[in-house]
Order: structure tokens, then sequence, then C-alpha cells
């Protein structure tokens, strides 16, 4: 049994097929920063998308594989080549070395933004405001019915690759890089050896016209700042994937049960300052319109009652209660029912 499952994460002198451990690791290296990184960049997606697609071209021109395929010494070759491999100096042809580098970039940046929309129609729709026979609400419930099935058709062809990656049936563990038309192998001491020189020889190689000059100035910044964001990523990954684990959702919510506010008691004296919210002397009115509630609803940080469409958007830019200045976030509103309605 040993023996039969020996291939997953061995290989033999002479196979240069990487293992699927070593494939699935490359893979979620580079979705591990995201996340991370997702909290110290204000304008995360632009920004990161940039910093991305510099680093993949530095690393697919240079090396012949992207930033995690070669932190974990693979490289991509054209799918015709697998048997008689190139250096990964020689670098990919240009029809797979664009078509490599528009999947590595705009295929996350794009499953993110489609997460990010799915999430915010989500929580529309659980505090929807629209009325119920909006079309508009209708579209985007039908996007929602129909999302999970597609996710579950993407994350299902890809497990499927991966087994008959594992079987030895596919060249490719991933159907990406089957699109980008390359498959990925280990390098070799010949690689290792051109990719010193190469680099040996780019410190030492001068140019003398002007524009040759400025076109080397360029690659060497566009370089450093490659080479620089690699380096920092290298060094900086444990720490990363820590902080990807502390702003999960479930050590989120860990989090928020230990620091909880306890259950307040009724304000007697309130603070009737220049940003606070006076209150109303009729008990039927809203704080906050100043008009007879309609859809009454309260905040369970607090016990005061509003009008739905005021406390909804009051808690959605401030985050706090109007009156008392509570924490409070949109999963504290309570809509109330009279024995009328």
């Amino acid at each position: 049994m040993a023996e039969l499952g020996a291939h997953l994460t061995t290989a033999s002198a002479g196979d240069d097929r990487p293992s699927i451990f070593e494939v699935v690791a490359q893979d979620s290296l580079m979705a591990a920063v995201r996340p991370a990184l997702r909290h110290l960049v204000k304008w995360f997606d632009e920004i990161y998308v940039l910093l991305d697609l510099l680093l993949q071209q530095h690393y697919l021109a240079r090396c012949s594989a992207s930033f995690s395929e070669n932190f974990y010494s693979l490289k991509r070759i054209p799918i015709g080549d697998c048997r008689q491999q190139p250096l990964a100096t020689a670098g990919l042809p240009k029809r797979q070395h664009w078509k490599s580098l528009l999947l590595l970039v705009l295929i996350p940046y794009l499953k993110g933004k489609l997460e990010k929309l799915v999430s915010s129609l989500r929580e529309e729709d659980e505090y929807s405001i629209h009325p119920p026979s909006s079309s508009w609400k209708r579209f985007y419930r039908a996007f929602l019915a129909a999302y999970p099935f597609v996710n579950m058709t993407w994350e299902g062809w890809f497990l499927i690759q991966q087994l008959c990656y594992i079987l030895g049936k596919a060249q490719h563990h991933s159907p990406i890089l089957r699109l980008a038309g390359v498959c990925l192998v280990r390098l070799t001491l010949e690689d290792i050896e051109a990719l010193e020189k190469k680099s040996a020889g780019a410190t030492s190689s001068q140019t003398h016209s002007i524009k040759a000059q400025v076109q080397s100035a360029v690659r060497k910044a566009l370089g450093g700042i490659a080479f620089s964001l690699s380096t920092g990523l290298s060094i900086s990954m444990f720490f990363l994937q820590f902080l990807d684990w502390w702003y999960s959702s479930e050590n989120q919510e860990t989090i928020k049960s230990l620091t909880a506010l306890p259950t307040p008691p009724p304000p007697v004296h309130l603070d009737h300052g220049a940003g606070s919210v006076l209150l109303p002397k009729l008990k039927t009115v809203c704080p906050l319109c100043r008009r007879i509630r309609v859809n009454a609803t309260a905040l369970s940080t607090s016990g005061f009652v509003f009008c739905y469409r005021c406390a909804y958007s009051y808690v959605k830019t401030h985050q706090r209660c109007p009156i008392t200045g509570y924490a409070t976030e949109l999963q504290h509103l309570v809509k109330l029912y009279s024995p009328e309605s």
C-alpha cells in the first residue's frame, strides 16, 4: 500500500513531473497572500493586480514560471516540449507567455470581484429595502441562486483535473495550465546553472546607446521592484499566512464573542452634545427623521426604536447607535411586529 502511494510525494530520478503536493502548495501560496494583504492596503484589488502583473511578468520572462512556481523550483514548458525540455532561461513562446500572464493575473482578480459582488448582493437581499416585485431584485435573486451551482462546477472541474493528475491520466493538475498551453516540470541542474549565469551576465553587461541605456534602466527598475516584492513575499510568507488565519471568519467570531459588550442598562442621562440625537417626546416618532415610525425596527445593542430605512442607513454608514453611540452592525437591527400586522 505504501509503495502504491509513494509516487504522491516522491519521484524517480528520471521523472521531472512534480508531485500533487508541490503543485497544490504553489497554487495556494498566492491565494494565501491576497486575503492577508487585504487588511494592509486600502485600494487593495487594483493595487494588487498591478503588483501581481509586474511580479508574474518578471518571473515568466526570467524563469519561465510564476512567482509561486519558482518558489517551489518548478518551470513552465509548452505542451509539445514535455520530452525535450527547453531551459528555463529560454522563456516561453510569446503565445504561451501572454496567455499564462493573463490567466495568472485576471482569473484571481475576476473571481475575487465576483465573490465580493455576491457577498454584497446577499447582504442587500437580507436587509433589502426594494419592493418585493422589483425586477432588479428578481434578477439578482436568480443570480444568487445560480451562483453556488456555477461555483461548484468550477471547483469540481479543478478537483477532477487533480484526480486525473494523481492517477497519471493528465499532464496538468489545473485546467488553467491547459488553457495556457503549458505544463509544469521541476527545474534541472542545467536550469539552475543557466539562471545563475544569466543573472551574472545581466549585472556585468553594459550598453552604449541612449535608447538601450533607457530600456536597460527601465528593465532594471522593474526587475528591482519585482525582486523586492518576491524577496519580501518569500521572507514574510509565514507572517502573511498568520494574518490570513487571524482575520479568518471563524477566528473573528471568537474574538467578537470574547470582546462582546455586556447588555447595557437603559441610559438614564443622555449626553445631549452637538453630535447626539435628542429623543422626541412622542414615543411613536422616529428619533432620526422626526416622523411617525414606518416599519418599526429596534437596535438590539441599545433597545431604541426607529424607522427601518433610517436605522439601516445610519448603522450602515456609522456602525453605531444614533442615541447611545454603542457599536452596532446591520445584524443588530430587529424588526418589530405588532398584532395588527
